[in-house]
């Protein structure tokens, strides 16, 4: 399957940054999402790297034959309207394996937002495991994991480094990229 999905990769055009982390738990966030071809290539990215993944997506995308389908690729299914629990469900999740690695998107949608979501620093730091920055540039075709962080406990200390990162990311379609702000 790694050698399939390098190869479609490579003659799509795509270039892969490879910056795993070496932890083997870790948060991954994926910025920007503006586009359903993101979940493609962020699919062929993660089994071209080998990614241990588990990812969340709205629970309306697991329906019929894609149900079982997206949960064996990894897919978490989330309800929004009752998210209840969902960051404290996942330090558990964290607490109890080996090994663990969480997706998540912070836009939380492929249309613009007016800032990012931070249940994943939250996750993150109290599970006291990294974040991994992954991203898919369409402007350069690059994708893939780019930096990993450790929390430091301030939320705006660490969202400048986020911030940093991505601000010269382009999605596929860059007017819907929601502002890097998490107020």
């Amino acid at each position: 399957m790694r050698l399939i999905c390098r190869s479609v990769l490579k003659i799509l055009g795509w270039t892969l940054d490879e910056r795993l982390p070496e932890a083997k738990k870790y948060v991954l966030i994926s910025y920007p999402h503006t586009s359903n071809w993101d979940f493609i290539l962020g699919m062929l990215a993660k089994w071209s790297m080998e990614i241990p993944l588990n990812w969340v997506a709205k629970h309306s995308m697991f329906w019929g034959p894609f149900r079982p389908l997206f949960i064996a690729m990894g897919g978490v299914p989330l309800n929004r309207s009752n998210s209840s629990g969902f960051i404290q469900k996942n330090i558990e999740l964290f607490a109890s394996r080996e090994s663990f690695v969480l997706g998540i998107m912070p836009e939380g949608t492929r249309s613009k937002t007016e800032r990012l979501r931070t249940g994943f620093y939250h996750i993150a730091d109290a599970a006291n495991v990294p974040i991994a920055l992954s991203y898919i540039d369409y402007k350069h075709k690059i994708l893939g994991v780019g930096e990993v962080i450790e929390t430091s406990g301030n939320i705006e200390f660490d969202f400048d480094i986020i911030k940093k990162f991505y601000e010269d990311k382009t999605g596929y379609n860059p007017e819907n990229q929601s502002e890097l702000v998490i107020k």
